[in-house]
């Protein structure tokens, strides 16, 4: 087939793709019919002029090329793609996008099989491609190529800039983003309008290469991803000038169509202009090497072993557990955002430093690459300080979407950090990862506790959050105490409790002193270590709720999200009241011990609602 042939066939399938674009959010009544159409030349000759390697039949053959749209409202040009490519029914795409129970949703997520991660709060995509072309850059070792088409809007947002970064701190040259320049965006012009010179200049000082086209002629797009995929050493960003509404005259470059789907006679109009249109045609995808990545085979973990009389720092020991199973579970990697000293990530990263990838401070795009990374098979561990998840919390919710097997680990939690105040202390992180749609969200006390529940996280496959602290504690359970998600662990308990005190991290040790301390005064207390905060022990609270008088749950966080109202909610039905013990002033400096004092968490506090209950 001569060049010139070879386009003819790339100008019908465009015309037919928007074709199918126009009709099926007519059909709907929604969607984002002109910014799918402004990205259609684009994707097309990146689909079917031989560059994109992709096994329809095995959307998870492990040398697929990926693709994200990070700009997920053109997910009526997503599908379109698939279409045309024979892979998706022209009735089912038209009939059934955005309708309840269908695949084909109004932003792109997993449960339409060729969705690489769910898309659509903006600013995320580069950074999910930016993990998958690390995984098969340094860790699978294989040729794919990731691909993100970005909207000219979302570029303003600060993830996209941390992504740009770290991808050309990587020299990650199998990463190519293809940015769609059509100057509106939902209310009016972007920041720089058409200007793709402004664009140029600020991404190429990032140390990508980048590459100029007019996004609507194939004469230049075709050399454009010759161009790309021979670019060595540095990530590589094509600029693309195009038209919003680009094949409708009456939308083409007008304000106030984001957004907004033609009516019927608008689409009868629209098709007129299209025609005429080959419904026969029908894209080949060139299919990918048949290359896979080395599995190791998985060791057996050594046991968990520590000093009985030696405390431990609950983060000391999630390095150790991390560095520990690292044999057992060989897709587990470790993200950090430059506090690995802190967290004790740079314990694992000792151990197997081609798994540790160091992410700076930029959390937004660490959690992005953690999905990436996830959504290429392996087990990402993200830490940081337990406050600065907060940063990151929309890549974190949106995660779900995408059904990921990802893990988040946050230090420094509560005041027990002491003195460094209170931009340090995560105070809200419990109600945060509890809010996110079946997580699992731990808290230890101990360092054998620690390790069992790392472990646990590392076999449970999901969202699941780590809470560590930063002060050593005492061990409190020997080597052979199992723990799982979902338990807790009776403490103490007698015939006659006075009261219940249900705990978590450092409060388990102030619980535990305030039992000594009641009990020289012949008062009876029980003591849940409840390290599970989600999902809880509903079996053994609804047993304290029928035999105690009432329950004290003790937390190093804030009232609301925590601790207590997990346990109230649990509850609920039950009539024993619970009573919440939290942080509930503003934090300062200071020691430990004078802050859990301050803030009414301490043994000492415990010990009055004991008696005030009495």
């Amino acid at each position: 087939m001569s060049e010139q042939e070879k386009i003819g066939r790339l100008k019908k399938l465009a015309t037919l793709i928007r074709y199918y674009i126009l009709a099926c959010t007519t059909e709907a009544g929604s969607g984002h019919p002109t910014s799918s159409l402004s990205a259609t030349e684009l994707m097309t000759a990146l689909f079917f002029a031989g560059f994109f390697r992709y096994d329809p039949g095995q959307p998870e053959h492990p040398n697929n090329d990926r693709l994200i749209f990070s700009k997920g409202h053109a997910s009526p040009l997503f599908y379109a793609l698939w279409t045309a490519a024979g892979r998706l029914p022209e009735e089912e795409l038209i009939k059934t996008y955005r309708k309840f129970g269908s695949p084909l949703e109004g932003h792109p997520t997993v449960s339409f099989p060729y969705t690489e991660a769910a898309t659509g709060s903006l600013g995320q995509g580069l950074s999910i491609g930016l993990g998958m072309a690390l995984n098969a850059k340094y860790l699978d070792r294989l040729p794919y190529l990731t691909f993100v088409l970005l909207g000219d809007s979302e570029m303003a947002e600060g993830s996209q800039w941390e992504a740009i970064q770290l991808a050309a701190h990587y020299e990650l040259d199998n990463l190519i983003a293809i940015l769609d320049v059509n100057r509106l965006g939902q209310r009016g012009e972007t920041m720089y309008g058409r200007d793709c010179q402004a664009y140029e200049q600020r991404v190429s000082s990032f140390g990508w290469e980048t590459i100029l086209v007019d996004g609507h002629s194939f004469e230049e797009i075709l050399p454009a991803y010759q161009q790309a995929a021979l670019v060595s050493g540095k990530p590589v960003m094509i600029i693309a000038k195009t038209i919003k509404g680009k094949g409708v005259s009456f939308v083409e470059d007008k304000n106030g169509w984001h957004g907004k789907a033609l009516k019927p006679e608008e689409f009868n109009r629209a098709l007129k202009e299209l025609e005429p249109i080959d419904k026969s045609v029908r894209g080949t995808i060139t299919k990918p090497h048949d290359q896979k990545p080395l599995e190791p085979a998985p060791q057996k973990a050594k046991p968990v072993s520590y000093p009985p009389d030696q405390p431990v720092a609950t983060r000391k020991a999630y390095g150790n557990a991390l560095a520990r199973i690292g044999p057992e579970f060989p897709r587990i990697v470790s993200l950090d955002g430059e506090v690995s000293n802190s967290t004790m990530a740079e314990i694992f990263q000792e151990a197997f430093p081609g798994r540790f990838f160091e992410m700076y401070i930029a959390e937004q795009n660490m959690v992005g690459m953690g999905l990436g990374l996830a959504r290429r098979g392996k087990i990402p561990f993200v830490s940081t300080f337990a406050a600065f998840f907060s940063r990151a919390y929309d890549q974190i919710r949106m995660s779900t979407y995408s059904d990921p097997n990802l893990k988040f680990v946050g230090s420094h939690a509560g005041v027990s950090i002491g003195e460094d105040g209170p931009s340090q202390m995560g105070l809200e992180d419990l109600a945060m990862f509890r809010a996110v749609l079946d997580s699992v969200v731990l808290y230890p006390c101990d360092a054998v506790s620690t390790e069992k529940l790392v472990e646990a996280m590392a076999g449970h496959r999901g969202v699941a959050y780590l809470r560590t602290t930063r002060m050593a504690t005492p061990i409190l359970y020997g080597p052979q105490e199992e723990f799982m998600i979902g338990g807790s662990k009776v403490l103490k308990e007698s015939g006659n409790d006075a009261a219940t005190v249900i705990a978590a991290g450092v409060t388990v040790f102030e619980a535990l002193k305030a039992y000594e301390a009641l009990q020289k005064e012949g008062v009876n207390l029980r003591v849940i270590d409840l390290y599970s905060i989600k999902p809880v022990d509903l079996a053994a609270l609804q047993i304290a709720a029928r035999e105690t008088k009432a329950l004290i749950t003790v937390e190093d966080h804030y009232p609301e999200g925590g601790l207590g109202e997990a346990v109230s909610s649990a509850l609920a039905a039950t009539r024993t009241p619970v009573h919440s013990l939290a942080v509930r002033r503003k934090p300062k400096s200071g020691k430990p011990g004078e802050l859990l004092d301050y803030e009414g968490i301490s043994a000492g506090a415990i010990i009055r609602k004991v008696k005030e209950l009495s």
